[in-house]
């Protein structure tokens, strides 16, 4: 009769362990993805708050090369910020030939920039021309509502010719679905409830700051705001390209979120008595 030896015991083992760990792996492992992958998901969403004028400028349209070239008229320096930047050295961008600033002030009805004092007192106590902000995000409340937040929050306007007129800031949705989960007719309803609330309540019809590309797929490229509300493009190239609309010119040009001291900067599409016009109404 043979014998069997303990070595062959546990060699013959060995097949059925090893078939039995590689079960539990493969359990562990379905187990694990759904929330690892819930997890990386969620980092790409930043917090609610941090979105930030052209903050989806790259990543959708790209960025070229070079400074700004051929455009016809003066064009007045200008920077925008939030709270992305925090304390802003307001004299050096002065020194550097800045003119004329924005600040945010509101992002839906749920945030005010925490370094608003800083920003909008700052520009000013060094002899800028400023004004403020707000981040729509059109899928948490009424264009109605937010325009009315905004104007209680820092986006007010008196005629001093110092503060420039409150900018609807309407561009990509750093949240979720690029045109916050509205129709084409739904997005220009929004927009124009915003605008009409806060010529209402300030006298002033809003700046519209947007991008083309964005305002085509969003809106339909709608003509309607053009006869009435300044136009502040984003595209950060050296030309200004196509612009959406219902605009034959620009009034400001988000042209790079990478310039001196403060990223952002822009060109005002004329010299600095065209800024204080705009100031002034």
């Amino acid at each position: 009769m043979p014998v069997l030896r303990s070595g062959s015991a546990a060699s013959a083992r060995r097949p059925r362990l090893f078939a039995a760990g590689t079960l539990l792996a493969a359990l562990a492992l379905l187990v694990t993805l759904p929330s690892a992958a819930s997890a990386a998901d969620t980092a790409t969403v930043p917090e609610r708050g941090t979105a930030r004028m052209g903050q989806g400028v790259v990543a959708h349209d790209g960025q070229g090369r070079g400074a700004p070239t051929g455009t016809n008229a003066v064009q007045t320096e200008g920077v925008d910020v939030s709270s992305h930047q925090g304390d802003v050295a307001w004299s050096t961008l002065w020194n550097s030939g800045v003119k004329w600033a924005y600040v945010k002030a509101t992002e839906g009805t749920y945030y005010k920039n925490t370094y608003f004092t800083q920003q909008y007192t700052g520009s000013y106590n060094v002899g800028m021309i400023r004004g403020t902000y707000h981040f729509a995000t059109p899928d948490t409340t009424s264009g109605a509502a937010q325009a009315n937040y905004f104007v209680d929050n820092g986006g007010g306007w008196s005629k001093d010719g110092r503060t420039l007129p409150g900018v609807l800031d309407i561009e990509w949705n750093p949240y979720g679905a690029q045109c916050y989960g509205k129709t084409q007719a739904g997005m220009v309803a929004w927009i124009r409830d915003f605008v009409n609330t806060y010529k209402a309540r300030t006298g002033r019809d809003a700046v519209i700051y947007t991008a083309t590309s964005w305002w085509k797929d969003c809106t339909g490229n709608n003509a309607g705001f053009g006869a009435t509300n300044p136009l502040w493009v984003a595209r950060y190239n050296t030309t200004v390209g196509e612009l959406p609309a219902g605009w034959g010119y620009y009034t400001m040009w988000q042209y790079t979120s990478s310039g001196p001291t403060v990223g952002d900067h822009n060109h005002f599409n004329g010299a600095l008595d065209r800024v204080v016009a705009l100031a002034n109404g």
